[in-house]
């Protein structure tokens, strides 16, 4: 039997003073375009998970995240074409502006209510909220 192999997936939850979580419309990506999701990317070889989100959080919206003030708070291990393990980790602290760094991927970011979501977010980023609002550390998705 193979040993399974997936990919790494970290998702950053970011809040305004309101308590609000960032979100941005994901725009020619190949996958979930015109839906609601986090700031997010992939972890690179050689790079810690922290780091790597820290990375993720200044390509993408131009903040600074250091890696000490990220708390991990959701763990989901889906199964896609070739298994996932999502990450979230929410910034205890950042500096910084959000700006949209990749107008070519994002077509621009806003904070939403997390208890009133607005319709359109990618499912498992739906699930994920759900489930770190209810204080659950670790869910699974799409397992038979």
């Amino acid at each position: 039997m193979a040993r399974y192999t997936a990919h790494v997936d970290l998702h950053l939850i970011l809040r305004d003073a309101q308590g609000r979580v960032l979100l941005g419309r994901r725009q020619n990506t190949g996958w979930a375009d015109g839906q609601l999701g986090l700031p997010s990317g992939h972890l690179e070889d050689g790079e810690s998970a922290t780091t790597g989100m820290a990375r993720e959080a200044g390509e993408e919206i131009g903040v600074l995240v250091k890696a000490d003030n990220l708390r991990l708070v959701h763990l989901t291990h889906h199964h896609t074409d070739s298994g996932r393990v999502a990450l979230f980790f929410e910034a205890t602290d950042w500096a910084g502006e959000v700006t949209n760094r990749e107008p070519d991927k994002c077509a621009g970011w806003s904070f939403v209510d997390p208890t009133d979501p607005p319709a359109g977010i990618v499912p498992y980023i739906t699930d994920a909220l759900r489930h770190i609002a209810a204080g659950a550390a670790y869910s699974e998705r799409g397992w038979s």
